[in-house]
């Protein structure tokens, strides 16, 4: 039987409750803030304006973006991830992905940082949808995760540094590449490092539904 979402948040919930502060301390790899530096690149050079993150985490991307001259939203499962937001002065909220409780269009773009690898497949359709949504035609969305065809499974693990163990996702390029082609316009694919840090990081474009020109323009 396959996982669903709804069974994952709370434990979810729990250990990044349970872990905020410390991850709050952390530092952040040189290539994650070049991903983070190059997707800026594209928001500025396409006139995306307003942000929402979501799995924002302790807000360390969300002030990034918010420094650089963004209208940024940030939501996390994590009432605790939430609190740590706040703090830093961000519009932060707590909700978890079927629960974005936002009117469509809202958001000229959306960045996902390594969550939604918590999200089972059997609810990654509906999940890229309620992001779709939210976003306004031609916006862009920067989904990355970990993953690769050396590990692709689902379920927790006994080593993970959180407690209780989180549940994860892992797809190989191609799945995971399906799942967004059914919801986006892949504009980017790439992948950095390799093996257990093996990084799949997609932009991604909410194409017009009416067919005509879009309200941001990749062209």
């Amino acid at each position: 039987m396959s996982v669903r979402y709804g069974e994952v948040i709370g434990s979810l919930r729990t250990a990044y409750d349970g872990g905020a502060r410390r991850r709050d301390g952390r530092g952040k790899a040189p290539w994650k803030l070049a991903e983070r530096e190059a997707f800026l690149g594209r928001l500025k050079g396409h006139g995306c304006g307003r942000l929402l993150e979501i799995g924002a985490g302790t807000g360390h991307d969300s002030v990034y973006f918010r420094d650089n001259g963004l209208d940024v939203v940030a939501v996390d499962l994590s009432p605790a991830m939430v609190a740590l937001c706040r703090e830093k002065g961000l519009d932060a909220h707590a909700m978890d992905f079927l629960g974005l409780d936002f009117p469509p269009g809202s958001f000229d773009a959306v960045y996902a940082l390594n969550c939604l690898l918590h999200v089972p497949n059997s609810d990654l359709p509906a999940v890229l949808e309620a992001v779709r949504t939210l976003m306004r035609p031609g916006g862009l969305f920067f989904l990355g995760v970990y993953g690769g065809a050396g590990r692709p499974r689902e379920g927790t693990f006994d080593e993970d540094d959180h407690h209780p163990p989180r549940f994860f996702s892992f797809r190989s390029d191609e799945q995971l590449q399906e799942y967004a082609r059914a919801a986006f316009e892949i504009v980017d694919f790439h992948v950095v490092g390799a093996d257990d840090d093996r990084f799949q990081s997609l932009t991604l474009r909410r194409a017009d539904p009416s067919g005509g020109p879009a309200g941001l323009s990749l062209q």
